[in-house]
């Protein structure tokens, strides 16, 4: 065992950063959340114009949670895990929470005469992966000695994100045959499913961090 392994073993590493990463994962659960009930919604303007403050609430939530922290990694001499790997899984985990948000603010802009099937699929899909997100960032304390359950999330993560590119695609298909005389709420549906189809993405780049993390510690 090499001297700097052994100092680090010996110095206790900095637990603060378990909390608030779990808390983060649950700002990215409970806006998921709210993003389901936005589309019920529909094309209630007053409504979607409401929950799209609260999923916002949360979003600020985040960034300020996030910017703290960095700012723990930067004062902090003993992390509990790479801070490359920390910084990685925090800005992914951000990145999921603003696709969020910009997929309800352009729906409440935009307000396109109906919420197609395939945009309450892709909000479906994110709630399902931000639970997976949840549940492997609350198993991450003690996953070196038990990575089964992130991992498995993990995994979840990804099966979801293919599940989420077939619902895209087959959206881009089916909306440039029905609104062929309609370009402007063509353009509409497209941007928005644009931004749910990218938090998609997001979830499983948190997939990714995690599973790194575990390849290293595990």
């Amino acid at each position: 065992m090499k001297f700097n392994d052994i100092f680090s073993f010996l110095v206790p590493k900095e637990s603060k950063f378990f909390p608030m990463i779990k808390q983060e994962g649950e700002y990215c659960y409970q806006a998921a959340c709210l993003l389901t009930e936005f589309f019920n919604y529909g094309t209630d303007h007053e409504k979607t114009k409401e929950m799209y403050g609260k999923i916002k609430e949360f979003e600020m939530k985040g960034d300020h949670l996030v910017e703290e922290i960095y700012r723990e990694l930067n004062d902090t001499f003993i992390t509990p895990f790479d801070r490359e790997d920390i910084h990685d899984l925090c800005e992914n985990l951000d990145d999921v929470l603003d696709f969020i948000t910009s997929s309800a603010k352009r729906t409440m802009m935009f307000q396109p005469r109906h919420i197609p099937k395939r945009m309450h699929g892709l909000a479906d899909n994110i709630k399902q992966g931000c639970e997976a997100i949840k549940i492997a960032l609350e198993s991450l304390n003690g996953v070196s000695k038990h990575p089964a359950v992130a991992l498995e999330q993990c995994n979840r993560l990804h099966e979801l994100e293919h599940a989420a590119d077939d619902i895209y695609e087959q959206f881009i298909t089916d909306v440039f045959v029905e609104y062929a005389d309609n370009s402007v709420e063509l353009i509409k549906l497209k941007e928005i499913m644009y931004e749910l189809e990218k938090a998609t993405d997001k979830a499983k780049n948190v997939g990714k961090a995690i599973k790194s993390i575990i390849v290293k510690y595990a």
